[in-house]
C-alpha cells in the first residue's frame, strides 16, 4: 500500500484543442482522468514547482456521487483500491472486512497513495490546504502528519458553513480546512492578503466622495452619512470612520509597544504644545521613525495631550488574517454555479464556494504562483483563480484534475470557459468575461509503451507531447555506443564494432555523417535520422585501431567511466522518469 503510487504507470498527455480556452499557451491546464495516473503524468513536468495545493476529496459519506441521471452511485474509486497489491495488504493489515472493504479503510486506501505524489508537486515553500467534514477529519490529519511532518503543521480552520435548526444533540454547522506546509521554516513568516470584497468596495467609496467632494468637511459629512447606513456590512472595517484626501482611514494603537518595555520620549499635542499621555509599555517605534510618521502627518491626537495619540492606517494598506475560525454560508457555492449555469437546476452538489478558495489562495500565493486542484470537481478553484487575478492584476496559473468525463467537459472546462469568456446569467444579463485560458489534455497512454514506439517508428500520435531535444536523445545514443565499443566482438575483425565496420578510415567517415547526422536531427524526427546519428556516435567513440584482446591489457579508465554511466542510462531507460525533464510540457 505504501508504494502503491510507485506501482502506477507514468502516461502521456494527450492534448484535446476542441476544448481548449483562449491562449492555451498561457499556463492553465485541465486534465481528464483519475487523478492517480494524472498526478504521475504531471509529476515530470510540474515537480517541485507547486506554490499552493487545494483539494476537496469526497468526504466519505457512503453516498459521494451521482450518475448522469443524477441518482446517488457510491463510492468511484474502488478500481484504485482492488489491485492485487493493495488486496493483498489489506489481506493482511485489515483482515476479512478487507473483503467488502469498510468505508474507512477504502477513504485510506484512495488518499494515501495521492498525498505521496502530491507532496512531491510542492515547492519548498508551498503549502497544501485539504477541505474535509467530521467524518475523516483525525484519519486525513494523522495522514498528513506522516506525509508532511507535525513540524509542519500550519494549522486547522474551522468554516461554519450553515445554520442547523433540525432538533438533534449537537447541530453540525461547520467543516474543516486543514494547512500544512511542505518545509515551515521556508515559508513565509507572516501571510496577508490584500484582496477583500468589502476592501474593494471601500476603496470605491473613498475614491468617489474624494472626487466629488474637495471639501475636508462636507467630504467627511457625506462618508460619515454612508458608514452609518452600511456599517453592519463592513467587517473588518467596522472601525474606518475617517476619509481624507488620502482616502478612508482609521486609527490604530499601533505605535504603542505591546507585552513590553518600548520606546520612551514625550510627543507634543499640536494645539495644546504639552507632551501627550504615554502608552503604558512605551512606544513601538524609536524616536525617528516617530518623527518621520509625523511628518507625513500618520499621527492622530485626541482633543487634548490626554488621550493616546494613533497610527492613521489607510483602508488600502489593510492587510486581513487568516483566522482559523471563518464564516461563510456554503450555499453561496450552489448560487454561484446556478448563476452559470442557468439552464440546469442541479449542475453539480454541493460545490465550495469561490469565496472559500479566494480567502486562501489570496494569503498564500502571488505574482504567476502555480496552484493545483486534483479533485477539480465544479472547477470552484479554477474560478477563483481568475477572479484573484482580475482583481490584483497578478498571474496565477492553475492545474485541474478531474476524473469523470461528463462532469470535467461539461461542468468543469465549461464553467472556467464561461467565467474566462463571459456568459449569459440566470436573468438573462450579459456577464463581462474575466478573461484567461486554460490547454485541455486527457490521459493517453503509458509512457513507456509510447516512447518505444518513438524509438521504432520515429513518430508519436497526434496530439500525445514528447518533444525531447534531438542533440540530447544524441547525447543518449553517444553514451550507449560507447558501451557497445567496450565489449570485443571476437567474430569481428578488429573485435570491436567500430573498426569492424569503419576500418582505419573511421576518423574521415565519422566527421561526414556527424554533419549528415545533425543535419537529419533538426529537421526530421524519423527514423532514419536518429539511425544515422548511431552510427556517427559508434564511430566517434571507437578506437581508431585495431584492439588486442589480450586479457591483460587494462581497459582506458576514462572509456571505464563512460561505460558506467552508459549502462545506467540503458538501466533507467525502462523507466520514464528520467525522460521526464525532456518531454515538452504542457
Amino acid at each position: 500500500m505504501v508504494n502503491h503510487h510507485l506501482q502506477v504507470p507514468f502516461h502521456l498527455l494527450k492534448d484535446v484543442p476542441d476544448l481548449a480556452c483562449g491562449q492555451p499557451g498561457g499556463g492553465n491546464l485541465i486534465v481528464q482522468g483519475d487523478n492517480l495516473v494524472a498526478l504521475k503524468a504531471l509529476l515530470p513536468y510540474y515537480a517541485g514547482q507547486v506554490k499552493c495545493i487545494y483539494i476537496d476529496p469526497p468526504y466519505n459519506t457512503g453516498q459521494d456521487e451521482r450518475d448522469q441521471q443524477g441518482k446517488r452511485t457510491g463510492w468511484i474509486y474502488s478500481d484504485n483500491v482492488s489491485s492485487p497489491e493493495i488486496r493483498e495488504w489489506l489481506g493482511k493489515v485489515v483482515g476479512v472486512e478487507a473483503e467488502d472493504l469498510s468505508r474507512h479503510d477504502k477513504w485510506l486506501c484512495m488518499m494515501y497513495p495521492r498525498l505521496a505524489l502530491l507532496r512531491r508537486f510542492l515547492r519548498e515553500d508551498g503549502v497544501i490546504f485539504a477541505s474535509i467534514d467530521e467524518v475523516e477529519f483525525a484519519s486525513l490529519r494523522f495522514l498528513f502528519d506522516e506525509f508532511f511532518g507535525i513540524s509542519n503543521r500550519v494549522g486547522s480552520i474551522v468554516w461554519k458553513n450553515a445554520t442547523d435548526n433540525n432538533p438533534t444533540n449537537v447541530a453540525i454547522e461547520h467543516e474543516y480546512v486543514l494547512c500544512y506546509a511542505k518545509n515551515k521554516q521556508r515559508m513565509a513568516k507572516e501571510w496577508k492578503s490584500t484582496n477583500l470584497a468589502v476592501k474593494e468596495k471601500l476603496l470605491d467609496i473613498g475614491k468617489q466622495l474624494v472626487q466629488k467632494y474637495p471639501d475636508s468637511a462636507r467630504r467627511q459629512a457625506e462618508y460619515s452619512k454612508w458608514f452609518r447606513a452600511n456599517k453592519n456590512q463592513l467587517w473588518p472595517f467596522e472601525d474606518y470612520k475617517f476619509i481624507d484626501e488620502g482616502g478612508i482611514y482609521t486609527g490604530m494603537r499601533s505605535v504603542h509597544n505591546p507585552g513590553k518595555e518600548g520606546y520612551r520620549y514625550d510627543v507634543l499635542h499640536p494645539k495644546t504644545g504639552k507632551p501627550c499621555t504615554e502608552p503604558m509599555m512605551g512606544y513601538r517605534f524609536p524616536p525617528e521613525t516617530m518623527d518621520e510618521l509625523l511628518a507625513n502627518g500618520r499621527i492622530l491626537f485626541g482633543k487634548d495631550e490626554t488621550k493616546l495619540i494613533e497610527l492613521k492606517v489607510y483602508a488600502n494598506d489593510y492587510r486581513a488574517k487568516l483566522a482559523s475560525l471563518f464564516e461563510l454560508d456554503g450555499r453561496v457555492g450552489t448560487n454561484e454555479i446556478k448563476e452559470l449555469f442557468p439552464e440546469s437546476k442541479r449542475p453539480f452538489d454541493f460545490p465550495k464556494p469561490t469565496g472559500l478558495i479566494e480567502e486562501l489562495l489570496s494569503f498564500t500565493t502571488s505574482s504567476d504562483d502555480l496552484i493545483l486542484d486534483s479533485f477539480a470537481g465544479s472547477g470552484t478553484t479554477g474560478h477563483a483563480v481568475l477572479k484573484l487575478n482580475d482583481a490584483d492584476q497578478q498571474q496565477r496559473r492553475f492545474i485541474l484534475v478531474e476524473m469523470k468525463q461528463s462532469i470535467v467537459r461539461e461542468i468543469t472546462a465549461e464553467r472556467v470557459r464561461r467565467v474566462a469568456e463571459g456568459y449569459t446569467n440566470a436573468k438573462g444579463e450579459r456577464v463581462e468575461g474575466l478573461g484567461g485560458g486554460f490547454r485541455f489534455c486527457e490521459l493517453g497512454e503509458p509512457l513507456f509503451f509510447r516512447f518505444a514506439a518513438w524509438l521504432v517508428w520515429g513518430e508519436v500520435a497526434e496530439g500525445y507531447t514528447i518533444n525531447m531535444h534531438p542533440m540530447a536523445f544524441a547525447a543518449w545514443f553517444g553514451l550507449l555506443a560507447t558501451a557497445l565499443n567496450l565489449f570485443p566482438i571476437a567474430q569481428l575483425d578488429g573485435g570491436h564494432i567500430s573498426y569492424a565496420v569503419f576500418g582505419r578510415r573511421s576518423t574521415a567517415i565519422t566527421i561526414v555523417m556527424i554533419g549528415v547526422a545533425i543535419g537529419l536531427t533538426f529537421v526530421s524526427s524519423s527514423w532514419i535520422a536518429w539511425t544515422v546519428m548511431l552510427v556517427a556516435m559508434i564511430a566517434l567513440m571507437g578506437p581508431r585501431h585495431p584492439p588486442t584482446l589480450d586479457e591483460d591489457e587494462p581497459l582506458d579508465r576514462r572509456r571505464l567511466i563512460l561505460a558506467a554511466v552508459a549502462l545506467a542510462v540503458l538501466i533507467v531507460c525502462f523507466t520514464p522518469a528520467p525522460i521526464g525533464p525532456f518531454l515538452g510540457a504542457p
